[in-house]
C-alpha cells in the first residue's frame, strides 16, 4: 500500500505499521482511536518524524503520509466535495514530536484545502505515548466584500482547540462538521453582491519603484475583474525586490492570500501580472483555488463582448495561443477552468486535446481571419473610391467612445460603463453642418500591455483606422491616470504605424472635474473639451472635424439648410445607421 513522503530510511517493521495504516477504520464521531493513536506514536517515535492520515467521513483511510520532524506535506487530494460553500470530507490526524499547539502550516492546510478537521497527537517527551490533543476546524467569516485583510474586527477563518489531556479528548467531530457546513452555506448564501463568476482576491507584486503605481493599477484590475462579472473580495499588494520566480508572491504573504481566501469565501485568485505555465500550476496546487492572470481576464472579457464572427475568431486564435504553451504542463491551473471566469470559449475544451490539433485549430483560424481580412480591405478600397472621408474614433478602453459616437452620429449603439464593451468595429455616416458627408467608425479600445496574444489577433481590426483621414483620440480627462492613458494609446498607434495620420485630441467627460478644468487643460494641448451626453461640447467637436477636413478631396452634397447650419441643434447632422459595410462603397 502506498506511503506519501520521504520513506528513506524506514526499516521494514516501520513500513509494515505504516501500511497496515491503511486498515485502520476511524469513526466520524471520535477524534481518533486508541489503535491508530498507537501506531502513529510509535511510528513518530522510532523515526523522529510526523506522521499522519487523511480519513473520510465514512472512517476509510485515504492516504498514510511521513513527514520530518516539523512538518509533512499533503498529497493531491483531487477535487472531492470541492464545491463552494461545502467542506472536503477530509480530516488529518497526525502526530507532533513536541509538545505545540496547531502549526500555522496546519491551520493553512486546513483552510486551503477545507478540510473538515485538523487534530494534532502530542507525543509526550522522550515517551512513546500521547501527552494531549489540540484540534481545529473552518469557521465563516462575517465579512462585507471588499473589507481589508487589515481589518481587526474581522475574526480568524478557523477555530482551534487544545492542549486538551489525551485522556479527555472526547469531542465530536461529526456534530461540529455538520454544523460548520450548515453555517457556510448559510453565510454564503447571505453574502450580498457574489459576482456571477465568483468571488476573487486581487493581487499585485512589485518592487519599490512601481510602489507609487500600484494603487491606479489595481483599480483597473478591480474594474476588468467588474467587467468580467466577478465580484471584487479583497485586494493584495507586496512589494519585493524582486517576483519569485515560482510563487510570484512570498510563500507566507501568500499564504496569507489563502487563509483570507477561506475567509472571505473567495475561489478565485486574479493576478495584475502574466504568469508564466509553471507559475499558474505551481499557484494553482498551493491554493487550490482558481488561478487568473491579466491576460487570462482580458480574454475572457473579450469572450463575453465578442459577436460578430469576426470578432469571435479573433477571441478564439488569442485564447488558443494562449493556451497553447500551458497544454504540456500538470493541468493543476487549467483543471479549474472548466466554468465561469477564464473557461469562456475554446478554453472549456483545450484539456482534451493534443498540442498537434491545437495548432492545427490555430492554423485555420489564421486562415478564416486573413479571408475576413481580405473582404475588409475590398470594403475600405471601394469606400476609398467614394470619396467619402473616414473618421476613426480611438482610445483607452471605457474613455466614452462609443458614447461620443452615438452623440455625433444619432446612433445607439451599445455603450456600457465597463472595459472593452466595444470589440466589434461599428460605423455611421454623418453629415457635418458644411454639408461634407463622412463616415465615421468605432474601434476596440486599448489598455497598458496590451496582451500579444490579443494585440496580434486583433491587429487587422486595428488597421481599419489606417485609411482614415482623421482619428479622433478621445481620452477620460476625469481619470487620475489620464495622462498615462493618453501615452500608453499614443505608444500603440505607433505600433500599428497610425502615428502619421491626422488626429484631433478630445478630453471626454468633462463634466465630471471642475467647471473649466477640462477646458484649461484642453488649450493647452490644442484639444477639445467635451461631454459626450451634453450638445454644447459636440458642438464644438463637429466644428473641428468640420475645420480639419476642409482641405481634403471631398465629393459634393446638396447643401444643408443654412438654418441649421447657424447652430448646432442636432438638425445639422443627419445620422445614417449603416448595417452593412458594403454600403459605404453605394
Amino acid at each position: 500500500m502506498h506511503i506519501d513522503g520521504d520513506t528513506s530510511g524506514l526499516s521494514p517493521t516501520e513500513t509494515k505499521i505504516l501500511q497496515r495504516l491503511h486498515r485502520r477504520r476511524v469513526p466520524f464521531d471520535v477524534l481518533t482511536t486508541p489503535a491508530l493513536t498507537r501506531e502513529l506514536v510509535a511510528i513518530s517515535h522510532a523515526t523522529g518524524r510526523q506522521a499522519g492520515v487523511l480519513v473520510d467521513r465514512a472512517g476509510t483511510v485515504h492516504h498514510v503520509i511521513l513527514g520530518d520532524a516539523s512538518g509533512l506535506m499533503l498529497p493531491d487530494v483531487g477535487r472531492l466535495r470541492a464545491a463552494p460553500g461545502r467542506l472536503r470530507g477530509l480530516r488529518l490526524i497526525h502526530t507532533h514530536l513536541r509538545n505545540e499547539p496547531l502549526t500555522r502550516d496546519d491551520l493553512v492546510d486546513l483552510t486551503r484545502l477545507r478540510l473538515d478537521m485538523v487534530i494534532a497527537i502530542c507525543l509526550a517527551p522522550g515517551e512513546e505515548r500521547p501527552l494531549c490533543v489540540y484540534y481545529g476546524h473552518n469557521a465563516p467569516a462575517e465579512a462585507r466584500p471588499g473589507e481589508r485583510r487589515d481589518d481587526t474586527k474581522l475574526e480568524p477563518p478557523f477555530h482551534t482547540v487544545g492542549p486538551i489531556p489525551y485522556a479527555k479528548a472526547d469531542a465530536n467531530p461529526a456534530l461540529i462538521v455538520r454544523a460548520l457546513e450548515q453555517e457556510l452555506a448559510r453565510v454564503r448564501r447571505d453574502r450580498s453582491e457574489p459576482g456571477k463568476d465568483g468571488r476573487a482576491i486581487l493581487v499585485h507584486v512589485c518592487d519599490k519603484r512601481g510602489a507609487a503605481s500600484a494603487e491606479a493599477s489595481m483599480r483597473e484590475l478591480r474594474e476588468l475583474a467588474r467587467t468580467a462579472g466577478v465580484a471584487v473580495a479583497d485586494t493584495f499588494v507586496q512589494v519585493r525586490d524582486r517576483v519569485d520566480p515560482k510563487y510570484v508572491l512570498g510563500r507566507g504573504k501568500l499564504d496569507d492570500v489563502v487563509i483570507r481566501a477561506m475567509q472571505l469565501d473567495a475561489d478565485v485568485l486574479i493576478f495584475d501580472h502574466d504568469l508564466s505555465p509553471t507559475q499558474a500550476a505551481s499557484l494553482a496546487r498551493v491554493t487550490d483555488l482558481k488561478v487568473i492572470d491579466r491576460t487570462q481576464l482580458i480574454l475572457d472579457i473579450f469572450a463575453q463582448h465578442a459577436h460578430s464572427r469576426d470578432g469571435k475568431l479573433q477571441v478564439e486564435l488569442a485564447q488558443t495561443r494562449y493556451l497553447l504553451p500551458r497544454l504540456g504542463q500538470r493541468d493543476d491551473a487549467l483543471s479549474r477552468l472548466t466554468g465561469g471566469i477564464g473557461g469562456r470559449g475554446p478554453g472549456e475544451t483545450k484539456l482534451e486535446v493534443g498540442k498537434r490539433r491545437a495548432r492545427e485549430r490555430v492554423t485555420r483560424l489564421g486562415r478564416e481571419l486573413k479571408q475576413l481580412d481580405r473582404q475588409r480591405k475590398q470594403r475600405r478600397a471601394r469606400r476609398n473610391r467614394s470619396g467619402v472621408p473616414a473618421v476613426s474614433v480611438v482610445g483607452y478602453t471605457n474613455a466614452g467612445k462609443s458614447t461620443l459616437l452615438n452623440a455625433l452620429t444619432g446612433s445607439d449603439v451599445l455603450v456600457e460603463d465597463k472595459l472593452f464593451a466595444t470589440l466589434d468595429t461599428r460605423t455611421r455616416r454623418m453629415r457635418l453642418p458644411s454639408g461634407r458627408d463622412i463616415v465615421v467608425s468605432d474601434t476596440v479600445g486599448f489598455i497598458r500591455d496590451l496582451p500579444k496574444e490579443l494585440f496580434a489577433a486583433f491587429r487587422s481590426t486595428f488597421e481599419e483606422a489606417q485609411d482614415a483621414d482623421l482619428l479622433l483620440h478621445v481620452v477620460d480627462v476625469a481619470d487620475p491616470r489620464h495622462d498615462e492613458q493618453l501615452a500608453a494609446t499614443e505608444a500603440l498607434l505607433v505600433d500599428l504605424g497610425l502615428d502619421r495620420v491626422p488626429r484631433v485630441l478630445v478630453f471626454n467627460k468633462a463634466d465630471r472635474i471642475e467647471p473649466g478644468r477640462a477646458e484649461k487643460m484642453a488649450l493647452a494641448r490644442d484639444a477639445v473639451a467635451t461631454c459626450a451626453l451634453e450638445p454644447a461640447g459636440i458642438e464644438a467637436l463637429v466644428a473641428r472635424l468640420d475645420a480639419a477636413l476642409a482641405g481634403a478631396a471631398l465629393p459634393s452634397f446638396a447643401p444643408v439648410d443654412p438654418a441649421a447650419a447657424e447652430g448646432f441643434d442636432g438638425g445639422a447632422v443627419e445620422a445614417l445607421a449603416i448595417e452593412s459595410p458594403d454600403a459605404l462603397g453605394s
